[in-house]
């Protein structure tokens, strides 16, 4: 026999192989496409648009459905229920992180967001109490966005009311405030060593992010200099490029609809005044801003199908056998564009989070930074970030499209792990 045949007999058993093995696991798991050999159903999923492609499938199988990425079950978990159900109601079950290979690689399973099990727990458990620790939730954190916010609006002065694009100043602003918290100090936007920060996160985007020297000896210890490392650089990533794309996204969908700037600037000339600095505590008499602020995260849907989880332990769900290690997607999409909580979840209409009277209405829907255990951990800063420096924008500036508003484009440019923007130029018109 040849050594083509042979390798040809040897392809094709492998292949067998692999179908069979494939098959042979499906009856326990939830229903699904039938994948191909080796490549599984990649070929079926837009990479371009996965949570388009999930939503697709999720209308044949259900809301719970298995597709497989290459050889390996991926269950999906798409709609509200399946959502909660899982992340809240079986929260410590599905608690794991699913596998991400180029982060896996470059962060070698330490930080925070791609940790699973016990050394997650400790970490975060670590991260979350040295950020308290540092101000987190505290006036002190209020005063560094608010010093950041002024600082951004005299850059932004500097524009002249010339067009630009603002990405790379709404960048610095949100990577000045983790600075700040870090390295208790805020760097000029011209900084050599910030502007290299800068670069190096930006690449990292594009791609996709001491005290504890008694614990030197012990090597059972999760402190380490390299997992420290991994936690700073998580923090970066998760509290600067998150922030930045709502930013850009929120400005963009302003001046498409400049009916809801000029609401939002009468609030603000209403609560606050021209006079002083948008404060934390004014949050809660601007209820049409708030919307404002939901509708944005909400309509962006900034990480369509959430970062993978996992299962940590065999679990029967929904009569359907998920073993230990099953990595779990979770399509934020279809809970935010829900439409049976929103009335029309495709157009941007902050009255989506607006009562009857006009008051601020909570919805369970809301989930941008996920939600059950683990729930983004930069939460209430990104709260505070994108309500303070949207208010002190808008209670500087008038935005100004260089375009017809109808003529603006919202489209994401690339909707696979995150929502992106698309550029754009504006004017910020001194008030």
């Amino acid at each position: 026999m040849d050594l083509v045949a042979v390798l040809v007999l040897s392809l094709s058993c492998i292949l067998l192989l692999s179908l069979w093995r494939q098959r042979s696991g499906r009856g326990r798991l939830p229903p699904g496409p039938m994948p191909l050999p080796i490549l599984g159903n990649i070929l079926q999923i837009d990479a371009k648009n996965i949570s388009k492609s999930l939503t697709n499938l999720s209308k044949v199988y259900g809301p719970v459905f298995t597709v497989y990425l290459g050889m390996r079950p991926t269950v999906v978990l798409h709609g509200y229920e399946a959502v909660k159900e899982a992340l809240i109601d079986h929260g410590e079950v599905f608690s794991g992180r699913g596998s991400f290979p180029v982060s896996d690689r470059a962060s070698k399973g330490l930080g925070i967001i791609f940790t699973t099990g016990s050394r997650w727990k400790v970490m975060r458990r670590f991260s979350v109490m040295t950020l308290r620790n540092l101000g987190m939730g505290k006036r002190s954190i209020e005063d560094r966005v608010q010093e950041e916010a002024r600082c951004l609006v005299e850059e932004l002065r500097k524009t002249e009311s010339s067009p630009c694009d603002p990405t790379f100043l709404l960048g610095c602003a949100p990577c000045n405030v983790i600075c700040s918290i870090v390295f208790h100090n805020r760097f000029d936007y011209k900084d050599k060593d910030f502007l290299n920060l800068m670069r190096k996160l930006n690449e990292n985007v594009a791609i996709l992010s001491s005290p504890w020297i008694q614990e030197k000896g012990n090597q059972q210890t999760e402190f380490t200099t390299e997992a420290l490392i991994n936690i700073v650089n998580d923090l970066y990533g998760a509290g600067t490029e998150t922030t930045t794309s709502t930013l850009r996204y929120g400005l963009l969908l302003l001046m498409k609809h400049p009916e809801v700037i000029a609401k939002v600037q009468k609030e603000i000339d209403h609560v606050i005044g021209r006079h002083r600095s948008p404060c934390m505590k004014d949050k809660s008499n601007m209820p049409y801003t708030e919307a404002v602020l939901h509708e944005i995260q909400r309509y962006i849907d900034l990480v369509p199908t959430n970062l993978p989880h996992a299962v940590t332990c065999d679990i029967k769900f929904r009569n359907y056998f998920i073993p230990k290690g099953t990595t779990i997607i979770t399509s934020l999409t279809s809970v935010l564009h829900d439409s049976k909580e929103f009335l029309n979840p495709k157009k941007f209409d902050p009255g989506h989070f607006l009562d009857e009277s006009g008051k601020f209405k909570k919805s369970d829907y809301f989930m941008p930074f996920s939600t059950g255990k683990r729930i983004c951990a930069g939460e209430g800063l990104a709260r505070m970030e994108l309500f303070l420096f949207l208010t002190t924008i808008l209670q500087n500036f008038h935005l100004k499209s260089v375009v017809d508003p109808k003529d603006l484009d919202t489209t994401p440019v690339a909707n696979g792990l995150v929502s992106v923007p698309p550029t754009y130029k504006l004017c910020f018109i001194p008030v």
